[in-house]
């Protein structure tokens, strides 16, 4: 097939690259266009436009990943109005493309932000009504909510719908992680790296992740396998604690996890003080630091007809981390 990816040059998109280049033909969409292995030509957002790249120049494509976005800034740190120009605005004028275009297959790569900032209950699953928090949430959703707008709903409790003869995906990952990931795992690292306690082991959390490798997996089998169209959560099957993770980063460094238990109501009083101080331990960063996050797969894995994800979680966690200690 001819598969057009958008943002191909990021860490997601180099991934599908290297599991797909062998029995595809893959085209990029991005704001950088240097030649990439496996990859025919890499357009730029201009030659899309109808005015200045007929689409009757463009290659027949089959398939349309969309990637390309404005990544979550846990700093806080970026114009909000910079995420719905992104996310929500580039999402349109892809999938408006998408629609005209000869494609059969549109994979749009939203995010569990989009529907809650904290998990309420025992885990996310697809039939949760979103209440995104922050820009980087509310801009994913709105582009879900344009994407909808043109698709006729079929089935309104398990998100199942359709347009004509194309078929919509709607990818909901939780944390992505893998050799090459710069994020919220690698900062982790780095403090156990160092030698630094954990002070908070007497928080006992469970949390979803996603191994870029599954992450592939799935997509090869939006690909290759009659889904229908429609909404779903992406994670590894297994869960896993702040202190497991710190164990196994421990482990691949071959030293003693160094795990506080200091008691959490005393913890939270200090936070409570950083707060009013502002301090850099505070109450949301506390939350965020041991809350619950755990994702649904169940879904994904029925549509794809699968029992289980092929990598574990703790083998993926470790061939991340892996890779951060040959950095």
């Amino acid at each position: 097939m001819n598969i057009l990816i958008t943002g191909i040059h990021g860490f997601v998109g180099s991934n599908l690259v290297t599991a797909l280049k062998e029995h595809h033909a893959l085209y990029g969409l991005d704001i950088i266009n240097p030649e990439k292995e496996g990859v025919i030509k890499t357009f730029s957002w201009k030659e899309i436009r109808p005015v200045s790249f007929p689409m009757k120049n463009l290659p027949e494509f089959d398939v349309i990943i969309h990637l390309a976005g404005k990544a979550h800034d846990v700093k806080k740190e970026s114009d909000a109005q910079v995420y719905f120009d992104i996310n929500t605005g580039l999402t349109q004028k892809i999938f408006d493309f998408f629609l005209e275009s000869s494609a059969k297959k549109f994979v749009f790569f939203s995010s569990v932000k989009a529907v809650a900032d904290s998990v309420v209950g025992n885990m996310l699953t697809e039939e949760a009504i979103p209440t995104p928090i922050g820009p980087y949430g509310e801009s994913k959703i709105a582009a879900e909510n344009y994407i909808l707008s043109k698709l006729k709903m079929e089935n309104e409790k398990v998100k199942v719908f359709s347009y004509d003869d194309k078929q919509v995906y709607i990818l909901r990952p939780c944390m992505i992680h893998g050799p090459g990931n710069k994020g919220n795992l690698n900062l982790l690292y780095n403090v156990v790296k160092k030698g630094i306690p954990w002070p908070l082991g007497d928080f006992e959390n469970r949390r979803s992740f996603t191994s870029i490798d599954n992450l592939c997996y799935v997509v090869d089998g939006l690909l290759t396998k009659e889904v229908c169209s429609g909404i779903y959560h992406i994670g590894d099957d297994e869960t896993l604690s702040t202190n497991e993770l710190i164990t196994l980063m421990c482990k691949v460094l071959d030293r003693k996890p160094r795990i506080w238990k200091m008691n959490k109501h005393i913890m939270e009083g200090f936070a409570e003080i950083g707060t009013l101080l502002h301090l850099p331990l505070n109450t949301e960063r506390l939350c965020k630091l041991t809350e619950n996050y755990v994702v649904c797969n169940t879904k994904i894995k029925a549509a794809l007809g699968i029992d289980k994800m092929p990598v574990r979680a703790e083998e993926g966690i470790v061939k991340t981390i892996r890779s951060f200690t040959t950095e």
